[in-house]
């Protein structure tokens, strides 16, 4: 079951970069940004493979996934900034967001202002939902898309960049083929098994804080 998600998952996202090319990029990277949970540690070490195979230039690569990172934090943003808290709460479970997740980064935001966007951007998972305050603080556009750029870039860049050097290793090393060869099922289950808690862990705290 697993070989069949992560498979599907996998194929979608180079479909759409292979029909699409760098714009295939950036609308992936916008729809992982608007907290649709479409990993961009799955894009960009593509894109990255895609580089190494000489179909992408590295830096238009990582740049393509942060104007993405953008465009698609944008959407989130807006809702923070029309909706405010009450409509973040009551509508962040649908992208596995809890109540406590978003008093966490509404506290960081609130401490260290709007350069904890930048940041976030640099931290899994953190990064996906960091625009929600953002938004709801009304923080400058100007400044947050800035950030957000910024901020995005060097992820984008470095994830890029492993899927390049993964695209050489596997090529050119016959014993990391071996290696990927033997363990790829141990590596898929626990990729399932850590995407699994992730959700169990935010419906128990959805559960947890309606019975409060």
């Amino acid at each position: 079951m697993s070989e069949k998600i992560i498979a599907l998952l996998v194929e979608f996202v180079t479909h759409v970069i292979d029909a699409g090319g760098y714009a295939g990029i950036v609308a992936l990277m916008g729809i992982e940004s608007a907290c649709i949970p479409l990993p961009s540690e799955i894009i960009m070490p593509f894109a990255g493979y895609l580089a190494y195979q000489g179909h992408f230039s590295l830096f238009w690569a990582a740049t393509a996934g942060a104007v993405g990172c953008n465009l698609g934090s944008a959407v989130a943003y807006w809702i923070g900034a029309k909706g405010g808290r009450p409509l973040v709460e009551r509508y962040g479970r649908w992208v596995l967001m809890s109540h406590h997740d978003l008093d966490w980064m509404t506290e960081f935001f609130s401490r260290y202002g709007s350069i904890t966007v930048l940041v976030a951007r640099l931290l899994p998972v953190v990064r996906t939902f960091i625009a929600f305050p953002a938004g709801i603080a009304k923080m400058s556009q100007t400044r947050f898309h800035i950030y957000t750029f910024v901020g995005s870039w060097p992820w984008c860049f470095a994830l890029a960049y492993a899927g390049m050097r993964l695209g050489e290793a596997w090529h050119t090393d016959p014993r990391f083929y071996a290696a990927f060869h033997h363990f790829h099922v141990a590596v898929e289950i626990a990729l399932l098994a850590g995407f699994i808690w992730f959700v169990w862990e935010r419906v128990k705290r959805g559960r947890h804080a309606q019975s409060a």
